[in-house]
């Protein structure tokens, strides 16, 4: 007998697949879960079912082939070129990118000013924590409707009219239409620009993860700020240059009745704009705060036992750390943020509840519209889920 068969034969048998067994927890979890799903399956087809039923017999009409008739109304602001005649789905997407303007901007703003807020709640200046203190319990403490309400009011109220609009140097002008700005007029170099911010973006993050490393292995501190921006602005400037350095300007004028020309900001955009990022800041420096408190008082002894600053030290030792306390609550600001939009309605910005109340009003289609509704908004949360949770999944501790 050859050696591999002896070794062969001391093995042992493979073990048989065993059959399903009720006793197998696993195995009542499968069937459990299937018959969830069906349960669930069968209440959304009775539902839809006796929906239609009921609109057929009282003369209702559904279905979806409205998004392709004529919209047959206007819509105040949009960044997408859009008329009464074009159709109820472009309509609709037009309100989708406004209220994605207004939600993705937000986010930014929110970021910034809750992270700066809840480090203040850590200054050694009294003052400087006082002032943060005071501003999450006033800003969260008022519903956030009223603060849109409130901002509106105020532009409003106490914006001059078009015909005293204040402007800067003839460049900017503020009235109660809003704020109204140069844009430069949309060409290649625009464009290469573009390409290169996006270039100049990846290679400061490529960068800045290099230094972080480099400073998890030496504990020397490599300057990151200075070389990201000189990366961004060089990126940028070499794809301005060779799009043939554009230096065409769309500016706005002054007539008897509006400012035309430019890019305009209205007063309801601004209204909400500022109004969510105010309430939804408050939550986010409370949240910065829990996160940075989490972290052991023996981290920043250590950094200061390393000669980093107090400032070196939150940026490059606390705040990594606080990154796994403070990502979970913070994606659920922004699924707040996003979703509390809606009521831009409120003040009259033409965000997708908006464009889905005058399509509703117009072709009766309510299941129709709602649900097109429900389902971005959906959309866009679980995006944002998605998104957080892999950025979670990078700030998590990685077990060795």
């Amino acid at each position: 007998m050859s050696e591999y068969s002896l070794i062969s034969s001391r093995l042992a048998p493979l073990a048989r697949r065993r059959a399903f067994s009720w006793r197998s927890p696993r195995a009542r979890a499968v069937v459990y879960q299937v018959l969830a799903i069906g349960f669930i399956a069968f209440l959304v087809w009775l539902l839809v079912s006796t929906t239609l039923a009921n609109m057929k017999a009282r003369g209702i009409q559904s279905g979806f082939d409205f998004l392709a008739q004529p919209a047959g109304f206007d819509i105040g602001e949009g960044w997408l070129n859009y008329d009464s005649n074009n159709s109820y789905w472009k309509a609709f997407l037009v309100g989708l990118v406004n209220t994605l303007r207004v939600a993705l901007v937000g986010i930014v703003l929110t970021t910034v000013l809750g992270t700066l807020l809840g480090i203040g709640r850590f200054s050694r200046n009294a003052l400087v924590r006082g002032l943060c203190y005071g501003y999450v319990e006033l800003f969260r403490n008022i519903p956030v409707l009223l603060q849109l309400l409130m901002w509106y009011l105020l532009f409003a109220e106490y914006l001059p009219n078009i015909d005293q609009a204040l402007h800067l140097g003839k460049l900017i002008y503020v009235s109660k239409n809003g704020i109204s700005y140069p844009v430069p007029v949309w060409q290649l170099g625009q464009t290469l620009t573009l390409c290169g911010l996006v270039a100049g973006s990846v290679a400061s993050f490529i960068y800045t993860r290099q230094a972080r490393r480099h400073f998890d292995n030496t504990g020397h501190v490599r300057p990151t700020f200075w070389v990201s921006l000189a990366l961004i602005s060089g990126a940028s400037l070499a794809g301005w240059l060779l799009g043939g350095a554009p230096s065409e300007w769309n500016i706005p004028h002054l007539t008897e009745t509006q400012v035309e020309g430019g890019g305009a900001l209205s007063p309801e955009y601004l209204a909400v704009l500022i109004g969510l990022v105010l309430y939804t800041s408050a939550y986010v420096a409370e949240v910065v705060r829990s996160g940075v408190a989490s972290v052991a008082l023996g981290q920043h002894e250590a950094s200061a036992s390393l000669g980093l600053s107090r400032n070196q030290s939150m940026r490059l030792v606390v705040l990594p750390q606080a990154l796994r306390v403070i990502i979970p609550p913070l994606t659920s600001q922004y699924l707040n943020l996003t979703k509390n939009s809606s009521l831009a309605v409120a003040v009259g910005y033409p965000d997708l509840v908006s464009i889905a109340n005058t399509s509703l009003n117009q072709t009766g289609r309510a299941v129709e519209c709602i649900a097109i509704v429900m389902l971005i908004y959906l959309m866009t949360s679980l995006a944002t889920s998605g998104l957080m949770n892999w950025l979670n999944g990078r700030a998590a501790i990685k077990e060795r």
